[in-house]
């Protein structure tokens, strides 16, 4: 049994869909960031930079549980522990980790920084929403490139990387992107939507997510009590 500390955000949608997809057994533990549940110590034990998701396995590498953090190198230890989404070769490994790196370093980054100028912040600040906006469109035009000529972002076979991007991508509204302008994004996207692990995966914990509508609540994802110290 895997515990995944989690929340029904893009990252943590990540995770719910890896497991889906691989068929492990696991308890979602809900870690509500809205109300500061990310800063408690028993959370931080597990994910020392308080974000979500975060697992425990019971039944690690040797035998003896593991806790991990980052969404990123959890599905790289889910894919290494099912032996699936990966690749097989050390080609399709190396072109995979390189999309999953994508992800990791601009997909998430900067669609969430769009995401969070264009609908969260407190007041619109045209540069950066301007700034953000570019960018979100730059990079879906990365990946609409790639799959013109490919069924998956590593190739023929889906992979963690897609899942990954994919999970950042369906907040495609608020991050200013108009599928139109990316035919071949758009046909990836529909594919995997379609995936019965991946639809089972967006609804792990969705029923306990509220807007975010008081200010200590957009204080603790956004405000001070984000940097205090721990």
């Amino acid at each position: 049994m895997i515990d995944v500390y989690s929340w029904p955000t893009p990252n943590g949608h990540k995770v719910h869909i890896m497991l889906e997809e691989c068929g492990l057994a696991y308890r979602a533990i809900p870690i509500d960031i809205s109300a500061g549940d990310q800063f408690k110590p028993e959370f931080l034990a597990i994910s020392p930079n308080n974000k979500i998701p975060a697992i425990v396995d019971a039944d690690g590498p040797d035998g003896q549980p593991i806790s991990l953090f980052e969404s990123g190198a959890i599905l790289l230890y889910l894919a290494g522990k099912t032996g699936k989404f990966l690749g097989n070769t050390d080609r399709e490994k190396y072109d995979t980790l390189q999309w999953l790196m994508f992800q990791m370093g601009g997909f998430g980054p900067m669609l969430g920084q769009a995401h969070h100028f264009r609908v969260y912040a407190p007041e619109k600040i045209d540069y950066a929403i301007d700034r953000y906006t570019n960018e979100a469109r730059r990079l879906y035009g990365v990946i609409d490139k790639k799959l013109a000529s490919s069924e998956y972002l590593a190739g023929d076979e889906y992979t963690i990387a897609d899942i990954a991007v994919f999970a950042w991508a369906r907040s495609f509204v608020n991050q200013g992107i108009d599928w139109a302008d990316f035919p071949d994004a758009k046909r990836w996207f529909d594919v995997i939507s379609a995936r019965p692990a991946v639809q089972r995966g967006v609804q792990v914990l969705a029923n306990l997510r509220k807007p975010l509508e008081t200010d200590k609540s957009k204080d603790i994802l956004f405000g001070k009590t984000q940097y205090a110290k721990k």
